[in-house]
């Protein structure tokens, strides 16, 4: 191998690798889908390809049919028509094949839509509600001894420009990501508190419309730690590029770690406020007396 190849192949490897890096968000220019996280974005990719393929072929044949029409029966070849307006078997050929093609793509696609809506007994349930403009998440499952609503909840803001740090991503960076294990299942609830926005993760083959006074439920089955980024996919006001989404996926210790963290950080801020509440009465008190 000449040095130059081999430069070559390890300058290939770099970029390679470091699209990988970040392949579970949006690329410059790209025109593929992103690295699927989830077996149901996995059956997506694997649907898409097959489509492609079938795609391929329907576009070459019409096309080449196409020309050949206009090359053969162009007004200097034919001046004079035939008259022939029907053909009973190009008819039921152009009727059948179609529609055997058709039913060949609907067996996987059939089974693909039922695991999308599957759902499966979760381990963990997560409500997610869109607001204008930012993401509220509650962990439904989790209770802090000294809340009484009992919900492990935070909201999720976009980090403006100018608080971005060495390699954050503009635009899709938020102050509290949402964290999940990984491979388990999980239960996501979608709301909305105000209009209509739809929380979507490409990696995750997830994207759920948020309607206000409805729940929409879909499943998530993170096969990879990572962190997966998304954005809002229905236009929801003048902000509405600016509410992204952050995943954190973590191993169920880091996560079971960062949900007795979450709670303690609750409840020493409600013990907190008690206690300064407390004694703005008492120095309250002492004053009036």
């Amino acid at each position: 191998m000449t040095p130059f190849v081999r430069i070559t192949v390890n300058v290939l490897s770099i970029l390679n690798f470091c699209t990988y890096l970040e392949a579970d968000a949006a690329l410059p220019w790209q025109f593929g889908l992103q690295d699927p996280a989830t077996p149901v974005a996995e059956g997506i990719l694997h649907f898409h390809h097959e489509l492609m393929l079938v795609l391929i072929f329907v576009v070459v044949f019409v096309t080449w049919m196409l020309g050949r029409a206009v090359y053969h029966f162009s007004h200097e070849k034919n001046p004079t028509s035939n008259g022939v307006v029907h053909g009973t078997v190009i008819e039921i050929v152009w009727t059948i094949i179609p529609a055997v093609i058709l039913m060949i793509i609907a067996v996987p696609s059939f089974g693909l839509l039922y695991s999308v809506d599957e759902v499966v007994d979760p381990s963990l349930t997560v409500k997610i509600v869109g607001h204008q403009w930012y993401w509220s998440y509650e962990y439904s499952d989790y209770v802090a001894d000294s809340d009484e609503e009992g919900a492990l909840a935070f909201d999720s803001y976009m980090i403006p420009e100018d608080e971005l740090e060495t390699g954050d991503l503009r635009l899709l960076e938020v102050d509290n990501r949402m964290v999940l294990p990984v491979d388990t299942h999980i239960r996501l609830v979608v709301t909305a508190a105000d209009v209509l926005h739809s929380w979507t993760v490409p990696s995750f083959g997830v994207k759920m419309d948020a309607c206000p006074g409805r729940l929409n439920q879909a499943s998530l089955f993170v096969e990879r730690p990572g962190v997966y980024y998304g954005q809002c996919s229905e236009i929801c006001g003048v902000n509405h590029g600016f509410m992204p989404i952050a995943v954190e996926v973590v191993s169920m210790k880091d996560y079971l770690a960062w949900v007795y963290s979450k709670l303690y950080e609750d409840a020493l801020y409600v013990l907190i406020s008690s206690l300064r509440y407390k004694f703005y009465i008492a120095s309250q008190c002492r004053n009036v007396s």
